[in-house]
């Protein structure tokens, strides 16, 4: 369990994020059309994972901005950007942002993403959303960075996560 902090006040995670060096655990996440997404429809590609709480928030949105302008550059690289909100306000914020360069997904159907990266927030004002993190996995579905914000109100760090592609 990983011991993160809102507004300073200690709170913690289900668990921690998978390590360096193993296999990205799979997923089935629901997109804006309300299709599903796993982890396989990325093979061959490398993969960043920006999870977090909630896109009506400040820094939740902010990450999902600094991404998407980011990855207009990657090469081979898609990135996802993940939490529990309904596809819906997902699509409104991605249509009156612009933005066009991440895959928006929504772990809201059965929030078992949450639970297989160990990533939900266990007690608190926020429990049972997912926590802050990032997670990047290679091309061969092995996970090679992962970060785990330690204050949810904090940006995660978008230079060594792409340091790490």
């Amino acid at each position: 369990m990983a011991n993160i902090t809102l507004g300073g006040n200690s709170i913690n995670t289900i668990g921690n994020l998978p390590k360096t060096g193993e296999k990205a655990p799979d997923f089935r996440l629901t997109t804006l059309d309300l299709s599903q997404k796993s982890l396989s429809d990325f093979t061959g590609k490398k993969i960043i994972l920006n999870i977090f709480p909630s896109i009506d928030t400040g820094t939740c949105a902010t990450s999902v901005r600094e991404f998407n302008k980011k990855a207009a550059d990657l090469e081979n690289t898609v990135v996802l950007c993940i939490s529990k909100d309904l596809p819906f306000a997902q699509a409104r914020f991605c249509g009156a942002e612009g933005i066009e360069n991440v895959l928006m997904l929504s772990d809201f159907a059965t929030g078992s993403f949450g639970k297989e990266y160990q990533l939900d927030i266990a007690n608190g004002p926020l429990a049972h959303l997912h926590s802050r993190a990032v997670v990047i996995i290679d091309e061969n579905a092995n996970v090679v960075y992962t970060e785990q914000v330690s204050e949810i109100a904090d940006e995660p760090n978008y230079d060594a996560a792409l340091k790490a592609i």
